[in-house]
């Protein structure tokens, strides 16, 4: 097969590679890993045991930067790392100095941009966008089409649905002073988004709270509450039964 692999690279046992690899210096891959056709993993990437890996993907990817970006690329960028027991799709892109944890599914065509950490068990759906400088903890679900903006934070078994959009600059790039107030969205635990609904820059979600589908979020939302409309208003309180005290499932 025709493939180049640095001679620095460890690869584990049983490691399964596609056609046209390109595995650079210093990469570490684990045992039982399967790689798919035409994966590229960059300087010092570090991928743990039990990887599935499909076709086209690229980690480790170093960032571009314009003249005109309000991000500078920072140089010597930490390698990517890639938990054991992860399954990432075909096509998906992920950058430089991003940490992600343990038995985690990354759909396909997923982007996940440059200092970013995620910890486990959460599923990255198709075409999830996850900007720069982003948190997020355990078991969340981000459907397709969903974007996650830059410096945002996302606790734990959040819920967020397709088409979802979050923003961290409400200057829309003029006025020198959006950079004293550039934020990204908070979710608490617990926390979801329905389809298609805009979350304005800066703006927290608190514990159980729920926005409705379409709804434009220009306010924080409180805790156990559902909002609604544009902008969006408090509704009324999420039922019992969908809390998410009464809804936690640690099996796996």
């Amino acid at each position: 097969m025709n493939q180049y692999i640095d001679s620095s690279a460890k690869l584990g046992d049983e490691v399964q590679l596609g056609h046209n690899c390109v595995i650079m210096e210093d990469v570490v891959i684990g045992n039982n890993c399967l790689i798919g056709h035409n994966v590229v993993i960059h300087r010092g990437s570090v991928i743990g045991d039990n990887v599935r890996i499909d076709d086209n993907v690229i980690i480790g990817k170093t960032p571009l930067s314009s003249p005109r970006s309000i991000f500078k690329v920072a140089q010597n960028l930490e390698p990517a790392h890639i938990g054991s027991f992860c399954q990432i799709g075909a096509n998906v892109v992920i950058y430089a100095q991003c940490k992600i944890g343990e038995r985690n599914l990354i759909a396909d065509l997923a982007t996940i941009r440059e200092n970013v950490k995620i910890g486990m068990l959460n599923i990255i759906g198709r075409n999830v966008a996850i900007e720069n400088f982003v948190e997020i903890g355990d078991r969340n679900k981000f459907e397709t089409n969903s974007y996650i903006t830059a410096y945002s934070v996302v606790e734990d078994y959040c819920f967020v649905a397709p088409g979802v959009i979050t923003s961290n600059d409400n200057y829309m790039a003029r006025d020198q002073e959006r950079f004293e107030h550039f934020k990204g969205i908070t979710m608490r635990s617990g926390s979801r988004i329905g389809a298609n609904a805009t979350i304005l820059p800066g703006k927290v979600i608190e514990p159980d709270g729920m926005v409705a589908a379409a709804a434009v979020v220009t306010k924080d939302v409180p805790a156990a509450r559902i909002v609604v409309g544009s902008p969006a208003k408090c509704f009324r309180t999420v039922p019992e039964p969908q809390l998410l005290k009464n809804n936690l499932d640690t099996k796996v």
